[in-house]
């Protein structure tokens, strides 16, 4: 769980320089900053996700208490010159542990807030509960939209709907005709009609990143409702009409659903781990419907792009380290299916052959294997034959990664088909395999290589390139160019372990306690970097080490 308390949280440039992120399982989210403020285009509190685009429907909901005749707002924006109003000085602590969470003390009253984007579905829940209060106060709540794609700013026009039908406690608003409609379900609540734009949000990280920076939102009014002490309140914000729904109810299915997430780690350690169990609800924001009965991987937000190599190189930590294997062989079955188009990466298809023998190893599912996956790494590995033509020797003269992962993906073939195959094919393909660690042992040995952080992979691999030391010679080399960015430590900690041991798991530990108290103001915002770190972790450090493999299987198993 991250913690923050009122120290970072009533600090305004500490508090807008922190960002919380709640994914919907379909690439759209909800997000800011701590402190409330916006600082970037793509924070919203409903943005939402269709094949075709997403959107920034709902910018935000500001909240006001109104308390024996005084107000406090809990809000923050920030405008030219100004941060208005200033709602963070009541913040006095902010969680993520399932969900963000949000304490405020005003006016005698201890208000907690939590934001849900619902899995499946353009749907924010916001839940408010009164922890504490001297007597009956009105929560007001005002909606501002920015109805727009995710990469532009809305500017004051008057082409926007003035039309907000309210009934039974729903809220209807469709601005745009070529926007969703948006619903906001307030229970127990009256609306106040007032639309009115508001001129000039700034956004600061726009700014420094030298991109346009002001918007204007547009509100339809206000709702209002009276609280007190011991109250829940649960307010429903989607593209789908609401009506019928309770926003507690589909809380308590969310919380539920990632429980089940952080649940199947620990039972993948054996122990309740706080690191594992955050890396493993972060991985699940990555994981997304791409129609049904379809899953796929977005490398990052709030880009949210799907890249092959990145999907492949993630899928054993997002899905196979986290028990989700029905979503890594409905990923590998659409990568499959796409490799005739897959060319945004020299190494993508390579990638798969890391991925599929991982799920294998995983599941011991040999009827996908002998059925889906061996055919396509098959024809991998003969287009590659086909396009690329290797050098004598058998390697790609692509870089020491590239040819690692050919040496991989040669090793990998002949096991699969040793065990599911043409054990006489496999045979072939482990000669071809030990031509090409030859040939790179001896380019090694006889010329210097600079060290480089892709070098990592040469090690990391489940085929070792290298003899234990020579690899350790590498290591050392790479560790003193790498200082740990991110996307290679994942890698790193494996070949740490790998070449080093008990020593090496040592020193893997005490980089992740460097590492995590940083994790509350960073965040980890890759797919790669939070596959391969949740992979190395459980795998490596908190679990016995996977041992190398030496050489390929030589007979079938008994299926």
């Amino acid at each position: 769980m991250i913690e923050i308390d009122r120290e970072i949280t009533q600090d305004f440039e500490r508090a807008s320089g922190l960002e919380w992120l709640d994914t919907n399982g379909l690439g759209g989210w909800a997000g800011t900053t701590v402190a409330g403020a916006h600082s970037r285009r793509h924070h919203g509190l409903l943005v939402a996700a269709t094949q075709e685009r997403r959107t920034v429907l709902l910018s935000r909901l500001d909240e006001t208490l109104h308390v024996e005749g005084e107000s406090f707002e809990l809000s923050c924006n920030q405008f030219p010159g100004a941060v208005a109003p200033r709602g963070y000085e009541h913040l006095t602590a902010f969680r993520k542990d399932l969900f963000p969470t949000f304490d405020f003390e005003a006016g005698g009253v201890r208000l907690r807030k939590t934001v849900a984007a619902v899995d499946g579905e353009n749907t924010t829940l916001v839940l408010y509960e009164v922890v504490e209060a001297p007597g009956p106060f009105i929560l007001s709540l005002r909606p501002f939209l920015a109805a727009r794609d995710l990469h532009t700013l809305t500017a004051a026009n008057p082409g926007v709907s003035q039309e907000a039908p309210f009934a039974d406690g729903v809220l209807r608003l469709r601005p745009y005709p070529d926007m969703p409609e948006v619903f906001l379900q307030v229970p127990g609540a009256e609306f106040r009609p007032g639309p009115q734009w508001w001129y000039r949000f700034e956004y600061e990280g726009d700014r420094r990143r030298g991109l346009e920076f002001q918007e204007d939102l547009w509100t339809p009014g206000i709702f209002g409702l009276e609280l007190a002490a011991g109250d829940r309140l649960g307010i429903v914000i989607s593209t789908q009409d609401p009506a019928g729904r309770d926003a507690l109810a589909l809380f308590e299915k969310e919380r539920k659903r990632r429980q089940k997430i952080v649940k199947a780690i620990d039972r993948k350690l054996g122990v309740q781990d706080d690191f594992a169990r955050y890396l493993a609800l972060a991985a699940d924001s990555f994981l997304i419907r791409r129609g049904p009965g379809q899953r796929a991987v977005i490398a990052g937000y709030p880009e949210s792009e799907e890249r092959g190599r990145d999907t492949m190189i993630a899928l054993p930590g997002l899905c196979l380290v986290t028990g989700r294997h029905e979503d890594a062989k409905k990923i590998l079955r659409a990568f499959i299916k796409s490799l005739p188009l897959e060319s945004g990466s020299a190494d993508a298809s390579l990638w798969l052959f890391v991925a599929s023998w991982k799920y294998l190893q995983a599941t011991g599912d040999e009827a996908f294997a002998r059925g889906t996956l061996l055919p396509a790494l098959r024809k991998v590995v003969h287009g590659y034959d086909q396009r690329l033509k290797a050098e004598a020797g058998g390697l790609l003269a692509s870089g020491v990664e590239v040819d690692a992962l050919w040496f991989n993906a040669l090793s990998i073939l002949a096991d699969l088909e040793a065990r599911l195959g043409d054990p006489a094919e496999a045979k072939l393909l482990m000669q071809r395999a030990k031509r090409v660690q030859k040939t790179f042992q001896g380019e090694i040995q006889g010329a210097e290589v600079p060290p480089y952080p892709g070098q990592i992979f040469a090690l990391s691999l489940p085929f070792p390139l290298l003899s234990k030391p020579k690899a350790a010679r590498m290591l050392a080399a790479v560790t003193e160019e790498l200082c740990a960015p991110a996307g290679l430590l994942g890698p790193w900690l494996t070949a740490l372990v790998r070449v080093h041991g008990a020593a090496g798991r040592k020193q893997g530990l005490a980089a992740i306690a460097e590492l995590k108290p940083r994790l509350a103001e960073t965040g980890v915002a890759g797919a790669l970097e939070v596959a391969e770190l949740l992979r190395a972790y459980v795998e490596d450090l908190r679990g016995e080490a996977p041992v190398a493999v030496k050489k390929s299987r030589t007979k079938k198993s008994g299926s």
